[in-house]
């Protein structure tokens, strides 16, 4: 049983909670700019002394309203600046926040609130409070629902004039590490979602490591404008949520964008110096890149400048840059890379890259042109990050060591266990599911399997219940094969399947964005559904197949691939809100694709 740990270096608080850093930068630093929230066509700067006032003007309002210590409270909105002011509103006020995606169902709302008891709902748009008015009548327990456009700020900060600020003080401070700060339901690929339960003792700890250890986001180097970053991932998950009380606690200027189709004038506005992203971003970041140089007859120099850019960042792993890869990295930067980076907003150094694995390709282009992807590793229940790369400690294609006060063990049927101040206190009223994810010695069962270098470099190699084993016995883990094939310009998802079966096959839907431009540069039909069958598609399809199939020996590669005329979102319902796949409904939705690899 194969074992590594780092040791805890840092000392993390006893005492207290996540609302004192909104506290300490309020008091201590005033002046400080700590967001930049949209206003008209522009933005405009709040300090920390604004925030304190208004977080507390809003928390007054649900002491008021009558949420009590230990309540919880929904919030239900695309990410924005108020889901951060409700968020520590809800802290300062004693209770704990109940994260919904905005994107959620009416049953899937009533699920969580019914389960949570949620005594209150934050919901952002008059369509959201739709949704609530569907299902209130079967939640007794819920007293309130505000909606941010219908001025819920306003309206909780005129009805707590009366709590007095000692009274609101009384209650900031009553709770302690160990209370509840937020109960995050994941997304699930099967079955109902469960809710972690997580402290503000795992924030602490959790946060008290990463900002130490990752102290060159934080405060840039070379960087006067100090650091900031912009937000666009969903903050129901954990993985945007930790950046965000980590900001507070740093002091780093945040924003916050849920329009993902104006990202880029976003970034041009904003200017952060780090970004945080899931993969599948950065591949349509590169996809589009290679699109529009494709389009500008530009595609082979875009091509040759990536080549370099990754064969520049393999040798930094070396130490050995050889003269030619160095010379041409440094024309390729002016002529390719600086205006990569401008698309980013020109400041940013680093990115935080979670939820699925990278991939080497990614990361090395990346980090080629300029841009150092951090990849981690954690889960919901593991308050975000166990694992990640650092800028000095960095393998790409592993999700990096465990941070500080973490220890990570592989057991001997390849599940990774790790150990920890931010693994959860448990899930919410189920006691047998917490059981069997956290053993008597406190180790917490990932689910993933993964293996541990010498160097305590953690790579994760798939999911235990996704392995499959074909008819022949051989065990194969798709997420190698997948991550692989979604990185071609042309794929938009994609799923390995062969368990039981005499070889791997694989199902692949098409990229809505990317298809269209590829087949006018080669003067065919833009409608998606007239190319299924067209031989040069295939031909790029098989071509991006073969790639993946390198990564693997030739029993686990794919044999056979089908292209399907749909596509599969979350809202479609196969996938979960942090984009990963339902293998099972995509399973039960297409049994006769599947069934036709094996008898055609």
């Amino acid at each position: 049983m194969r074992e590594y740990s780092t040791p805890l270096q840092v000392q993390i608080p006893e005492t207290g909670n996540l609302t004192d850093d909104v506290v300490s930068n309020g008091v201590e630093h005033p002046a400080a700019v700590v967001f930049s929230r949209r206003s008209g066509t522009g933005w405009s700067d709040v300090t920390a002394a604004e925030f304190l006032a208004e977080v507390r003007a809003v928390a007054k309002g649900l002491v008021s309203a009558g949420v009590e210590p230990g309540d919880r409270v929904a919030l239900l909105s695309r990410t924005r600046y108020e889901w951060t002011l409700f968020d520590y509103a809800i802290w300062f006020a004693g209770a704990a926040t109940v994260p919904i995606y905005e994107t959620s169902s009416a049953e899937q709302i009533e699920w969580i609130l019914s389960d949570s008891g949620a005594r209150a709902v934050i919901a952002e748009t008059p369509e959201h409070t739709g949704r609530l008015k569907e299902i209130r009548e079967r939640l007794p327990e819920v007293h309130h629902v505000w909606s941010i456009e219908d001025n819920a700020v306003a309206v909780l900060t005129t009805l707590g004039e009366e709590i007095t600020d000692e009274t609101l003080e009384e209650r900031r401070t009553a709770t302690g590490p160990g209370a509840l700060a937020t109960l995050i339901y994941t997304s699930g690929t099967t079955g109902r979602p469960k809710g972690c339960m997580l402290t503000h003792g795992n924030f602490m700890f959790e946060l008290g490591v990463a900002i130490d250890e990752l102290d060159t986001l934080f405060v840039p180097d070379g960087d006067d404008e100090g650091a900031a970053t912009l937000l666009f991932l969903p903050l129901a998950h954990v993985f945007a949520r930790i950046i965000q009380v980590g900001c507070v606690k740093a002091r780093v200027r945040m924003g916050h964008s849920a329009d993902i189709r104006h990202l880029l004038d976003d970034f041009a506005a904003f200017k952060p110096t780090f970004i945080l992203a899931v993969p599948r971003v950065f591949e349509k970041v590169f996809n589009t890149a290679s699109q529009r140089a494709v389009a500008d007859g530009k595609g082979r120099i875009f091509n040759r400048a990536a080549e370099v850019a990754m064969a520049w960042s393999r040798s930094q792993e070396t130490g050995k840059t050889s003269v030619v890869v160095r010379t041409q990295h440094a024309i390729f930067d002016k002529l390719v890379y600086a205006k990569l980076r401008e698309a980013l907003g020109g400041r940013c150094q680093y990115a935080v890259s979670g939820g699925a694995p990278l991939g080497d390709r990614l990361g090395h282009f990346y980090r080629g042109i300029g841009v150092n992807v951090l990849e981690g590793y954690g889960l919901t229940e593991t308050t975000a990050a166990l694992t990640v790369n650092l800028p000095d400690a960095q393998k790409v294609g592993t999700v990096g060591r465990p941070v500080q006060g973490t220890a990570v063990r592989v057991a001997d049927d390849g599940e990774l266990l790790f150990r920890g101040g931010q693994v959860f206190a448990g899930y919410w009223h189920n006691d047998e599911a917490t059981a069997q994810a956290r053993d008597a010695e406190g180790w917490f069962h990932t689910g993933d399997v993964g293996e541990i270098d010498d160097e305590g470099f953690v790579r994760i190699t798939g999911r235990k219940k996704e392995i499959l084993v074909t008819a022949g016995g051989k065990n194969v883990a798709p997420a190698v094969l997948e991550d692989r094939l979604r990185g071609h310009l042309l794929v938009d998802q994609c799923m390995v399947v062969g368990d039981g079966r005499p070889f791997i096959g694989a199902l692949v839907t098409l990229d809505r964005e990317t298809v269209p431009s590829w087949a006018e540069q080669h003067g065919k039909p833009t409608d998606i559904a007239k190319l299924l069958d067209d031989p040069d598609l295939l031909e790029e399809i098989q071509g991006a197949v073969d790639d993946a199939n390198k990564a693997v020996s030739q029993a686990e590669s794919i044999r056979k691939f089908a292209v399907l005329p749909g596509e599969w979102t979350e809202e479609g319902g196969q996938l979960t809100p942090s984009l990963k796949l339902k293998r099972n409904v995509v399973m039960r939705e297409n049994v006769d694709e599947v069934e036709a690899l094996y008898t055609r």
